[in-house]
């Protein structure tokens, strides 16, 4: 018996101590709302998709700038040697002098006119990657919702347990000085109390590694949403007592076919894939285009003698260009981008399809949570019944210690379960917006 005590001293001042040094932090109740917009603004792991985001607006001004003029300007000087001349023999060797410093400069200016719709589809292209760049955003956004939400409904469920079990404790201890009592009476056994006391030992380990598994649920919750690190969260209570909707299936079904981020990224695909295959056919088109130039150059080297003299000349016209190769090497490129549009609408299909199954399946978990925790809030009803009523018999005489065991172990168990089924109907509800892309 004084190893049992020693170690209930020991689990308590353990307890003492991390009440401590939890009371020097940062408590703060915080709602599942709040969390999420300070993940919103915060988070480090959402942080790289919206930049991504951005990434993918800024090659919207890329390809936007293929419609405007390209203009080429260059400037030379260069030092020219003496020539000479020869017979077609090479015989009859005759110096020729040429004016040594040669200068040169041109501008040509080039407008599409048409490009066989090329610009007009890359612009388009970056515009459905800059759509889809936001879908990703959106569905990594509520990935770590909905991460945010299970660390914060643990968190929860782990506080409600700890006070069942540190109610439990009380009322272990309160029998156990009874037994005490009737022990000097001579009316009980010390190993009633042995066993007793071992059950006390239980509860209290059970409540230090319920404080551990808070600590590491706290840890996760504040790291992932970005607050300050000795933040300690305290769920708000009253999201057990809100009125959550129990729309029909067909309602979330409808919500997640126009709603969720990974259908929204899978329609994307499709779109970029019809796109990028419009933008291969534009290969086999001629490309026309404005263009104009001036140039000056000197001297004048294809007259004999050279003319030591600037000859500058401008001109303006219509350029047109066909790729010929494209008539033999075009039709792989498009037949490979319409298999890639084949894949992705068989990646929506598949996808349109999970998310389906997904909502019906969590549909089903959020109605059955609703009756479980009808049954356990029945249980925890009989349980304590139990209970009440087999510790009335042991003060009589008239129950076994092993029958108080079972009653407080089978009431502790009723109050944890009743605790787990009703955060169960939330996790369900959110699991529901999350798959339908409104959480």
């Amino acid at each position: 018996m004084n190893n049992h005590r020693l170690l209930a001293g020991l689990l308590c001042a353990a307890l003492l101590s991390g009440g401590v040094c939890a009371d020097g932090q940062n408590r703060r109740v915080v709602s599942l709302e709040e969390i999420f917009a300070t993940a919103e603004a915060q988070s480090a792991r959402l942080r790289p998709w919206k930049t991504a985001e951005e990434e993918a607006r800024r090659e919207v001004s890329v390809a936007k700038s293929q419609r405007l003029p390209d203009i080429n300007a260059s400037l030379s000087l260069s030092y020219i040697g003496d020539g000479f001349t020869t017979k077609r023999n090479f015989s009859d060797y005759q110096v020729a002098p040429i004016p040594h410093f040669g200068d040169g400069a041109a501008i040509n200016v080039s407008q599409p006119l048409y490009t066989g719709g090329a610009i007009t589809s890359a612009i388009e292209l970056a515009e459905l990657k800059t759509t889809a760049a936001r879908f990703a955003t959106e569905m990594n956004r509520d990935d770590i919702r909905f991460q945010l939400t299970g660390f914060y409904l643990d968190l929860y469920k782990y506080s409600n347990l700890k006070r069942v079990v540190e109610h439990n404790i009380e009322q272990a201890r309160m029998v156990l000085a009874d037994m005490q009592a009737r022990f000097e009476q001579g009316v009980a056994l010390r190993n009633d109390i042995t066993r007793y006391e071992l059950l006390v030992s239980n509860l209290e380990l059970q409540l230090i590694r319920i404080g551990n598994m808070l600590d590491i649920l706290n840890d996760n919750l504040v790291t992932t949403a970005g607050l300050e690190q000795d933040v300690v969260v305290e769920p708000d209570t009253t999201i057990l007592a809100r009125a959550l909707p129990r729309a029909g299936e067909g309602w979330w079904q409808a919500e997640a076919s126009a709603n969720s981020p990974s259908l929204q990224l899978a329609r994307s695909g499709v779109e970029i894939s019809r796109k990028a295959e419009s933008l291969v056919r534009a290969d086999r088109l001629p490309k026309i285009g404005l263009q104009a130039g001036w140039t000056i150059d000197g001297p004048i080297l294809v007259e004999v003698p050279p003319i030591n003299r600037n000859l500058s000349y401008w001109w303006v016209g219509v350029g047109v260009s066909y790729n010929l190769s494209s008539l033999f090497k075009t039709n792989k490129s498009v037949a490979k981008s319409r298999v890639a549009t084949r894949r992705s609408m068989e990646e929506l299909d598949a996808t349109r399809e999970g998310v389906e199954l997904a909502v019906r399946a969590d549909y089903i978990r959020y109605l059955e949570a609703y009756e479980e925790c009808k049954t356990q809030e029945k249980s925890v009803e009989l349980a304590e019944r139990n209970y009440g009523v087999t510790s009335t018999r042991y003060s009589a005489d008239m129950a076994l210690i092993t029958d108080m065991l079972d009653a407080a172990n089978s009431k502790l168990d009723a109050e944890q379960q009743l605790v787990n089924a009703r955060i169960n109907i939330i996790y369900y509800y959110y699991k529901l917006l999350f798959i339908s892309g409104t959480i």
